[in-house]
């Protein structure tokens, strides 16, 4: 049996330059629109903090956006 795809809707919360690079905290979704709704009901929630020591990457998300997250089995 193999492990389920999970899609999950994050909001990036905050995006912070520290002396390593760049850090990017994301959160679930909970509300604000119908979809959001449907996907707080069933996203896993916790958090997800991520760097990066590229500057154009971590410019690349806007804090408030919102973005989705696949988790697939790797082999």
């Amino acid at each position: 049996m193999s492990a389920p795809v999970v899609r999950a809707k994050f909001k990036l919360t905050a995006r912070n330059e520290n002396q390593n690079g760049f850090s990017l905290a994301f959160e679930p979704v909970t509300s604000g629109s119908k979809e959001n709704d449907e996907f707080f009901k069933w996203t896993p929630w916790g958090k997800i903090e991520i760097g990066t020591i590229n500057p154009d990457a971590a410019m690349a998300y806007k804090v408030g956006g919102e973005y989705y997250v696949d988790f697939t089995k790797a082999d």
